[in-house]
């Protein structure tokens, strides 16, 4: 059976709530574009979120866009140029993950076990023009490849147990002042 388009998954992950559960392995999380983590709320949002979801109203959930408007939007992102220097830092970027690539420090020499794929750097690109189109801008930068750094790798980077047994986490590791 064929889904209809645009099709996409969204996941969740409560640290918490774990039984019956079980982490995806790298080759999977690697499927996902991006990890976004989520903290607790602010005092005040969490009232607002209290108030408004403990009340007997009626909410109406309005489309903000079609699932043609969406394509539409997927396309115009995908045929932003991206620059031959972005393209070069972004696969510089996700290579400087791998301990044993040139563009590596020495910090992930260090720690990590394994760093992220060709996908990661596909991903760093089209995150930077997307984020690029949504400041009206008509092409990516470095500073949006920078803006995509840590949602876009640090769930591709394996730590080796001297990170975890020193406390080092994958987004310190991909964090972009220590890469190229």
């Amino acid at each position: 059976m064929l889904l209809d388009r645009p099709f996409f998954v969204l996941a969740t992950q409560n640290p918490i709530e774990q039984e019956g559960t079980y982490p995806l392995p790298e080759a999977q999380l690697d499927r996902f574009m991006m990890q976004l983590n989520v903290g607790y709320p602010t005092t005040k949002e969490e009232e607002q979120i209290v108030a408004a979801t403990t009340g007997d109203a009626e909410v109406e959930i309005t489309p903000m866009l079609t699932a043609e408007q969406l394509s539409e939007l997927q396309h115009l992102v995908r045929r932003l140029p991206a620059p031959p220097t972005v393209v070069s830092y972004a696969v510089r970027l996700a290579r400087s993950t791998r301990p044993s690539a040139e563009e590596a420090t020495p910090l992930v020499k260090k720690y990590v076990s394994w760093g992220a794929g060709p996908r990661a750097s596909q991903y760093l690109i089209l995150g930077a023009k997307a984020r690029a189109a949504m400041a009206g801008r008509a092409m990516p930068d470095l500073e949006d490849v920078n803006a995509m750094a840590i949602p876009v790798l640090s769930h591709r980077v394996v730590l080796n147990f001297q990170a975890e047994a020193e406390g080092m986490s994958a987004e310190r590791l991909v964090t972009v002042p220590n890469r190229p």
